[in-house]
């Protein structure tokens, strides 16, 4: 909703990104004006490297009394906006969490208690809740409490299962995993 009172300038697709997780992508976007208010864009997938540009000359059709009051119009709602970008940042930071939170349900189900997970997923449902109303604070709220239920739910995960828990013992075939330094031949 916050672009609906850009002007379109021009368009191009950013294509042959490979699929990803929600979230996995990034995508680095530049906008460049010079002196002769010339704006060139480029986009890059900085996984694929792939890239697209666009140039954009001064024939938009806007007259010069038009810019002047956008840029007016602009200031005035400066507020505005910037309530705009933090319910947006809120509820994209919102939807990621339900995101995470359904995924560590399904992985982690089975594997750790029960009432570790029913709080996740209330809380996750709580979350979603908010996300369908107007309550940007009830989302940050909700957001912060999904993720707390969500780091509980890990720190449990790998306090069952630590990563890199090699003790040294021997395996079934009389193999021993071990940590070992390499000394130099005048440390000997």
């Amino acid at each position: 909703s916050m672009a609906k009172q850009n002007v379109t300038l021009g368009r191009f697709h950013l294509e042959g990104i490979p699929a990803a997780p929600r979230g996995i992508p990034q995508i680095e976007v530049t906008f460049d004006i010079d002196v002769n208010g010339i704006v060139n864009v480029s986009a890059k997938d900085l996984a694929t490297n792939k890239e697209q540009k666009i140039t954009i000359t001064s024939s938009s059709g806007l007259s010069s009394e038009d810019i002047d009051n956008m840029v007016r119009d602009a200031e005035k709602f400066a507020d505005e906006d910037r309530m705009a970008k933090e319910t947006a940042e809120a509820r994209n930071e919102g939807d990621s969490m339900v995101y995470q939170a359904e995924k560590a349900i399904k992985d982690f189900e089975e594997k750790i208690d029960a009432d570790l997970i029913d709080k996740l997923r209330d809380a996750k449902e709580e979350l979603a809740n908010a996300l369908a109303g107007e309550d940007t604070e009830l989302i940050k709220s909700k957001t912060e409490a999904a993720t707390a239920a969500l780091y509980e739910v890990t720190a449990k995960a790998y306090e069952q299962n630590p990563p890199g828990d090699d003790s040294g013992e021997a395996s079934a075939d009389g193999v021993y995993d071990a940590d070992f330094d390499v000394a130099d031949e005048g440390e000997k």
